[in-house]
């Protein structure tokens, strides 16, 4: 399982996943399908969109990775959790074929929630993909659309170490004649989708290049955004039941999306926008992105671990008004700290700790790689101790902040 142990689970291959899915008579054709890409923002963007159908009144299915708390949150229904026993009976029914075919558990979790969205003959699903995108297991779609919401330094030794490599991997989900939007225009990947685009006789279309999204108001759980187009305003303060700057890049695509689905085959109203994005969270049951956990003192879960993530993180704590900040923080051991030093807070105070899977860095080399570059913390023995010296140390108007990585979340929530 890539989650725990890292590169020994990955494989850059689909032909484990097509023999799966080709045992399974294809359920991934059978179902409207949109595919989601990206080194950040895929998840929101998938959780909005899914709302903003739910809201339309559409059998909705959502795809996304990892979990936080259980395995079910990768695969939902109208942002219900599949059942525990559709989880047991898919594994029990096909054993004999998983022992056989030897597949890993990221290829049985995207086999079984292509079945689910089959059999529950839902109207579209959101697929976000785990890693990358050209040799994903979700890549044996046939979309109605695709979407790529930005690209960042991330999963470098599996996908490239540059820009450029990156969005060639991404890029890899562009489908012939089936469109994508790219959520955000980078000026130095953008020719990369272009290209890959024309090649397969579609379009490319760059989602800020038509919506100018500008930031209004923020509260603990809330934002609202102006949203212009080249006619004027199109929605004045729309409401965002999320928090977090990243958040207006990834608005840009959503709302290129729905306009297409709009003129394609669904029936969605402004009130669906609207309603939709502002009850995402009780809609879908979404986790871990700028989450409050507690408010004396604020203590808040952030799953932005790479570069182009922790720097919008970055900016959102800069507008936040909070005594001091402390920090519990933890990374994976293939993530190099210092690609992302200068993306962290200095003014903070940090509480190194390592999650409980293999995958997990050792607390005592992160904080001493932190420590030797200005980041001042310990190491602790757990998340558990680290969260528990920060909110002794914390008074009533600080600020905690739990993150670094996906696992030191799940782990604290």
């Amino acid at each position: 399982m890539f989650q725990r142990v890292g590169a020994q689970a990955f494989k850059k291959d689909l032909t484990n996943i097509i023999k799966l899915c080709e045992a399974l008579e294809n359920p991934q054709l059978q179902f409207k399908s949109v595919h989601i890409a990206g080194t950040n923002g895929k998840g929101s963007t998938a959780h909005m969109l899914s709302s903003i159908l739910q809201e339309a009144g559409y059998k909705v299915g959502l795809y996304t990775s990892p979990h936080y708390k259980d395995f079910r949150e990768r695969i939902k229904l109208n942002g219900q959790l599949i059942s525990k026993k559709r989880v047991v009976d898919f594994v029990a029914n096909h054993r004999a074929l998983f022992e056989a075919l030897k597949p890993s558990f990221f290829e049985i979790t995207v086999a079984l929630a292509f079945q689910y969205f089959a059999d529950k003959k839902v109207d579209v699903a959101f697929i976000e993909t785990g890693l990358g995108g050209r040799l994903d297991s979700t890549n044996i779609l046939q979309p109605i659309l695709s979407i790529i919401t930005n690209i960042s330094l991330d999963h470098q030794q599996f996908l490239g170490d540059t820009l450029l490599e990156i969005a060639g991997e991404k890029a890899g989900i562009i489908k012939e004649e089936t469109p994508v939007i790219i959520s955000e225009y980078q000026e130095e990947v953008a020719e990369v989708f272009k290209e890959t685009a024309e090649a397969k006789n579609t379009v490319a279309w760059f989602a800020d290049a038509k919506y100018r999204i500008v930031p209004k108001q923020s509260s603990i759980q809330f934002s609202s955004y102006d949203i212009h187009t080249d006619k004027g305003l199109l929605f004045e303060q729309l409401e965002l039941g999320l928090t977090g700057n990243y958040q207006a890049k990834n608005l840009a695509g959503v709302l290129r999306a729905i306009e297409w689905l709009g003129i394609s085959d669904f029936n969605i109203t402004v009130k669906d926008i609207e309603t939709g994005l502002r009850q995402i969270t009780r809609n879908t049951n979404m986790l871990g992105r700028w989450q409050v956990i507690n408010t004396e003192p604020l203590t808040i879960c952030e799953s932005a671990h790479n570069p182009g993530g922790l720097s919008l993180l970055k900016q959102q704590l800069d507008q936040q008004s909070f005594g001091k900040l402390h920090f519990v923080f933890g990374m994976v051991n293939d993530k190099h700290p210092d690609k992302i030093i200068a993306y962290l807070p200095k003014e903070a105070t940090y509480y190194f700790a390592k999650a409980n899977i293999p995958r997990g860095m050792e607390a005592e080399k992160l904080a001493t790689i932190m420590n030797e570059n200005g980041l001042v913390g310990n190491a602790y023995k757990s998340v558990k101790k680290a969260l528990s010296a920060a909110r002794k140390k914390a008074n009533a108007n600080d600020l905690i902040l739990i993150g670094g990585s996906i696992f030191i979340v799940a782990e604290v929530l």
